[in-house]
């Protein structure tokens, strides 16, 4: 268990948030090994700091989760293509972003975001340390990636070869980082002096409003405020500017990011910064029983998700499952769903297809599958996507299938 905070390096005695031991979210176990092989469980539990109020896993020893295994691939996602293809439409005309301007991307997956960029003629820059995805952005989408972590060494490196980003953007990478510290000193060094740096994190008060437990896994080591991310900056001579809200994710930030008294600005900035800092002190991120009574809501979840189940597993009734994403396999071994419940749930990602997910040992297919069997319920398991899943397997209906998502409550979908 950690014993400092992994920002401030205060002591940590408050364990607010305790989801048992759980596998690492992303390993996926081969269906020829599955029988045999013995699958390795950790802690998976949420610290907060009194001090910063960074909420946090323990520090348990998990193996390196961005390996060259490993299982996800951004462009799966139709609706998080079509995200990202208006963020890059937006920034370059927000930035003025010209063919002499530098994109620089941190976690830049499989080159998802950055062709967009591409596109339309400015130089680009990915920076993937899971070998096997940064491979198909540079041989499928000629994206130049580097494939290393990014901390303040990767950035001396870049200034080295005379790389300087006017945009740097990094979506979903900032919670995964064991050392913040380490790696925010690199975003200071390697944007320009009239640079934006942005972070899109899922938002940690969205996060407790809609008991988004699944959420927590052991890619995550930090959960996410808008006022913890503004500290982390100010210790690296860094500042917010702008906060967009989003609907990704089930609700995340994006933060614009400069130097410290940069000349860099947005007209509603200052305000929409109040409007979330606002936000978050009323509904108490720097208050202990917050999170307790959080911790009251996702046991009440379990019980509930549990209950549909065996109800219609006695019914004689069959559901499946829709997708393999790190949040389902967290929701699974939490509430210790296993085929006996859930048989089997299909996935478009090739990687994760004819494999079984960790620990609960539930067997992955394409999602031709449900076509095939026509199941009475398919519970939707990466619940932000809802409404993506519902359309591409509209078929459902002819059959009379019903669809069901457990977060942020158990509902069943017309």
């Amino acid at each position: 268990m950690a014993t400092n905070c992994r920002f401030c390096g205060e002591h940590l005695i408050d364990k607010v948030l305790d989801l048992g031991l759980s596998p690492i979210s992303n390993e996926f176990r081969a269906a020829a090994n599955a029988d045999h092989e013995p699958q390795t469980y950790y802690p998976l539990a949420v610290m907060i700091c009194r001090k910063c109020w960074l909420a946090q896993l323990t520090d348990v020893r998990t193996p390196q989760h961005f390996n060259a295994h490993y299982a996800y691939f951004s462009s799966y996602s139709q609706s998080w293509l079509e995200h990202s293809q208006l963020y890059a439409t937006t920034m370059i005309a927000r930035l003025g972003l010209i063919p002499a301007s530098q994109v620089v991307e941190i976690a830049s997956n499989d080159g998802y975001l950055l062709q967009y960029f591409k596109a339309a003629g400015i130089p680009v820059l990915g920076i993937e340390p899971s070998a096997n995805v940064a491979e198909v952005a540079i041989q499928t989408r000629s994206i130049p990636t580097l494939v290393k972590f990014f901390n303040q060494q990767t950035a001396e490196e870049l200034i080295a070869t005379g790389i300087h980003a006017d945009l740097v953007t990094a979506n979903n990478v900032l919670a995964h980082v064991p050392d913040p510290n380490g790696f925010l000193a690199g975003f200071k060094r390697l944007l320009k002096p009239l640079g934006t740096v942005t972070f899109e994190f899922p938002h940690l008060l969205r996060l407790l409003a809609e008991c988004q437990f699944d959420t927590i896994y052991h890619e995550h080591y930090s959960y996410l405020s808008l006022g913890i991310v503004e500290r982390m900056l100010a210790a690296h001579q860094l500042e917010a500017y702008d906060v967009d809200e989003l609907t990704t994710h089930g609700g995340s930030l994006r933060v614009y990011v400069r130097h410290r008294g940069a000349a860099v600005t947005a007209p509603s900035g200052q305000e929409n910064l109040r409007k979330v800092r606002g936000d978050e002190a009323q509904y108490g991120l720097e208050q202990i029983d917050t999170y307790q009574r959080f911790g009251q809501e996702m046991r009440n979840r379990k019980l509930e998700l549990l209950s549909f189940l065996i109800d219609v597993a006695r019914a004689g009734k069959r559901v499946v499952g829709y997708g393999a994403p790190a949040k389902g396999n967290t929701l699974l071994n939490y509430c210790g769903i296993g085929p006996e419940l859930l048989p089997y749930t299909v996935d478009r990602n090739p990687y994760k297809q004819e494999q079984y997910l960790p620990g609960v040992n539930i067997p992955v297919y394409p999602p031709e599958r449900i076509v095939q069997d026509r199941p009475d319920y398919v519970l939707i398991l990466p619940w932000n996507l809802r409404d993506e899943i519902m359309a591409q397997l509209s078929t459902i209906k002819s059959w009379g299938g019903r669809f069901v998502v457990a977060i942020p409550k158990l509902e069943i979908l017309s």
